[in-house]
């Protein structure tokens, strides 16, 4: 049995996913806010100068602080069975069934959050990896819970839940700078679905 690795924005998706996620489970008052307070970091982050682990935290703590786990919760069901579907890349989808009819173990290893994401692995048969948000007593708190499951860190939660003697290859799928050192992990990786040419 072999393991397969996937990112998820990007990767399985046409496009970064969170961002549409903001938009349709932020209160609208907060995101017209956001939009005009963030705007400094947004742009630092389109310009590559502000990192990627930066400007999604002061996303989250902006938009989610304060609110409820329930209501939160129901956006991102409703999130993932309306608007994740129409975001998938076929060649993804079939990437995905070749590895299981295999055998492999499947995991998408993401940056993007359990909430919206757990709906989406759970309903096609696949194991999750990725960041979360902290909350208390119900409602959440604006912070993440532990580190961003970016770069270094997706490769250290793989490492901690699988033991990799059990595995014949690894195989693993990224399309940006923050999947490194997944790719790197990988007996067999692939870069915005080309074969990965190791740095």
């Amino acid at each position: 049995m072999d393991l397969a690795l996937f990112d998820f924005d990007g990767t399985i998706t046409d496009r970064e996913t969170m961002p549409d996620f903001m938009v349709a489970a932020v209160r609208p008052m907060r995101l017209v806010a956001g939009k005009v307070l963030l705007l400094p970091l947004i742009v630092g982050y389109k310009l590559r100068i502000v990192p990627g682990t930066i400007i999604r935290a002061a996303i989250c703590w902006f938009g989610f602080k304060g609110v409820p786990v329930a209501e939160l919760e129901s956006h991102a069901a409703e999130f993932a069975r309306l608007v994740l579907p129409s975001t998938v890349r076929p060649e993804a989808l079939e990437r995905i069934a070749w590895h299981k009819t295999r055998g492999d173990r499947v995991v998408v290893v993401s940056g993007g959050l359990d909430l919206y994401l757990k709906h989406w692995t759970e309903a096609h048969g696949l194991e999750l990896i990725c960041s979360s948000l902290q909350e208390r007593s119900g409602i959440f708190t604006g912070s993440y819970l532990g580190r961003q499951c970016v770069r270094a860190e997706k490769v250290r939660r793989v490492q901690a839940l699988h033991s990799m003697q059990q595995f014949g290859k690894v195989f693993a799928y990224g399309d940006t700078p923050e999947d490194y050192e997944l790719l790197a992990f990988a007996d067999e990786a692939y870069y915005r679905w080309a074969p990965w040419a190791r740095m």
